[in-house]
């Protein structure tokens, strides 16, 4: 602190960083008409704290809205009653005293824990007085009793399995960078004190919306699908503190879940913020960072592999600007990476997981769904696609279903879009029936949407695939093309063939035709079972949830202080999960109410009632609401 300061702002200063006033992050508001967020600053309106409906309009969407009223979650407001406001309101942060000394400091600054407060009676000795009493051997610094740290957390097999594989790849690296630097192992920065646990590892049910059941009945498309969520965070102690780094979300749909999510797993969140130590790259020029979070995705990519699982789909989208997924609030000076520096950053993981034979080969939604293989025969259809908890395709079908419904498919072909024999042929379809033409529709559309950003939607292949029926080969043999790149046929397809040309040879047209040789498919468990022990915790039952409490409680990640203070929480959190107190925001006022008081969709993990909206009935939903907290998950697609 500077000597020149008047006494007056040093005797109202932290005594730990000097400063006075502190101010949080602004809570984000969204409005209620188009869910946009309302820029700092930016004017919006809103009713009033008297009513029980409370509402948040844009200046755009007040400003359109045409006559003296405005919907508001299926009922309307008048627009005389709502106020005006601007999104500039300041949240100081607190403050605490210490009981030796009588200084005053940031809360933040302190680490002190205000959830073990015990009512405000617990005690609280500053850094600087504990220091004191270290040096007089009295006193054991009150910062290291009572707080969890990450390595407190239940291990498990997964999260040992990824522990132990980044701690063995950094020693490698380490002796890489000091052999080519020509030092000692020492004498060369490593990275350290890192901790992976996985706080999630659940069974939950998906269930396949209604109007897409309803639009397709004669594709047998299984209603619901059994999963287990999985969450595995990854912490690294900087300064003393353990720190949240980094976190995903998993989907992982085992041999008992049925076709087409069988042995699937989808990678729905990722998300990090930027305080990794050391700041170093290696000897191939990448981050240090992007080298421990490739290693611990090649890990769980190795780990499913094992289990059997066959496929693992990832949607390489970066949230928009303003947006989090998992941290709230992050650094400035971490970047938001656009599309195509994502999609490399996934491609580069992928690589190197080839190398180790890990993964066999990757490819992407649109060809391996959307287009017909070379040979064989295969039908393009939305019963082959696997439907995954917020993916693109499966929140955009209800779009494309009302698109279709509003277009009747007759009026489609007289208007010059006849679906010929030749489509319906060439798309695999026997039938000219209106659900085949329908289904016909819906991936033609489907595909039209895809097919610019094909390469976003990737498909990881942990297994062999057959090339003409592109099943996974889960027999004790396949067939393969020394010259043909990732040619290889299953049993079935391969005794077709054999059947047709009478010898070992796959067709790449009239003219050109290659020898097939035989080969051995090991180690594909018969089933996915998971060992592992079962972990729940509201806190992540979804990325949502998680968010949302993070913004309410202020918990930040946007200063290295923040993110000790917020990780130290939520560790507490994890080890003391009655003291969650979480609130929910209502999905038809917008009105924020405790999580056990609110009425929660288990299908629709975003949606939630309080209890006035619940009891006025001024809503409409497909299913049933429960009251407590939801156990689904992910609402937003994303990675």
């Amino acid at each position: 602190m500077k000597n020149d300061l008047p006494n007056s702002i040093r005797e109202n200063s932290c005594q730990l960083c000097g400063a006075v006033k502190l101010l949080f992050a602004p809570s984000p508001i969204y409005c209620s008409s188009c869910n946009v967020l309302i820029k700092r600053n930016g004017v919006y309106y809103c009713t009033s704290n008297e009513i029980d409906v409370q509402c948040t309009f844009c200046a755009s969407c007040h400003n359109c809205c045409r006559g003296g009223t405005i919907k508001c979650g299926g009922i309307s407001v008048s627009k005389a009653k709502l106020h005006k406001r601007k999104n500039n309101e300041e949240i100081e942060e607190s403050w605490v005293q210490c009981d030796k000394c009588g200084a005053w400091q940031h809360q933040i600054c302190a680490l002190f824990n205000d959830k073990r407060n015990l009512g405000g009676n617990a005690e609280y000795i500053c850094p600087i007085c504990s220091l004191n009493e270290i040096g007089n051997a009295t006193l054991i610094p009150p910062l290291k009793v009572g707080i969890l740290r990450a390595g407190d957390l239940p291990r498990t097999k997964l999260g040992d399995c990824l522990e132990q594989r980044i701690q063995r790849r950094l020693k490698e690296e380490r002796e890489q960078r000091a052999k080519v630097s020509k030092k000692g192992f020492y004498e060369v920065p490593g990275a350290e004190d890192l901790v992976v646990r996985v706080v999630v590892s659940a069974k939950r049910k998906l269930e396949v919306k209604k109007q897409f059941l309803d639009t397709f009945p004669h594709l047998n498309y299984p209603a619901e699908f059994p999963y287990c969520l999985k969450v595995i965070l990854l912490f690294q102690k900087i300064e003393g503190v353990d720190i949240l780094i980094f976190g995903a979300y998993v989907q992982e749909f085992g041999s008992d879940c049925g076709h087409p999510n069988q042995r699937c797993v989808y990678i729905s969140y990722l998300d990090s913020v930027k305080y990794f130590q050391p700041e170093i790259v290696t000897v191939t020029g990448e981050s240090l960072r992007t080298f421990v979070y490739h290693e611990l995705l090649i890990g769980y990519l190795e780990c499913c592999k094992q289990r059997g699982f066959g496929s693992c789909f990832i949607w390489a989208c970066p949230p928009l600007k303003g947006e989090d997924y998992l941290f709230y609030c992050h650094p400035e000076n971490q970047k938001t990476p656009h599309n195509q520096k994502l999609r490399k950053w996934y491609q580069s993981m992928l690589h190197k997981a080839v190398e180790e034979n890990i993964v066999i080969s990757t490819s992407n939604l649109y060809d391996h769904y959307f287009l017909p293989p070379q040979r064989g025969m295969i039908k393009i259809t939305a019963a082959r696609l696997p439907y995954f908890e917020g993916d693109y395709w499966s929140a955009s079908a209800e779009n494309l279903i009302k698109d279709i419904e509003q277009k009747d498919v007759d009026d489609l072909q007289k208007k010059g879009q006849k679906i010929s024999s030749r489509i319906l042929k060439a798309m695999g379809h026997k039938s000219s029936s209106d659900g085949a033409k329908k289904d016909i529709l819906f991936m033609q559309k489907l595909g039209e949407k895809i097919l610019p950003a094909k390469e976003d939607f990737i498909v990881v292949h942990l297994q062999y695939v057959c090339s003409h029926c592109r099943e996974v080969i889960l027999s004790t043999e396949r067939w393969f093309c020394s010259q043909c790149k990732n040619f290889q046929l299953c049993k079935r397809c391969h005794d077709a063939e054999q059947l047709l040309y009478g010898t070992d040879i796959h067709m790449l047209n009239e003219k050109v035709k290659h020898s097939v040789s035989e080969a051995p498919v090991n180690g594909v468990p018969s089933d996915t079972e998971d060992e592992d022990t079962t972990l729940e915790n509201s806190l992540f039952d979804s990325r949502h949830t998680f968010l949302k409490f993070c913004q309410e409680n202020q918990y930040q990640f946007n200063t290295l202080r923040h993110a000790k203070y917020s990780s130290m929480m939520i560790l507490h959190y994890l080890g003391n999960p009655k003291d969650i107190t979480g609130r929910a925001s209502c999905s038809i006022c917008r009105k924020l109410t405790a999580l056990k008081q609110s009425w929660r969709c288990e299908i629709c993990p975003e949606f939630s009632v309080c209890e006035v909206c619940y009891r006025h009935k001024n809503f409409v939903h497909d299913h049933q609401l429960t009251q407590g907290s939801s156990t689904t998950h992910q609402p937003e697609p994303g990675t």
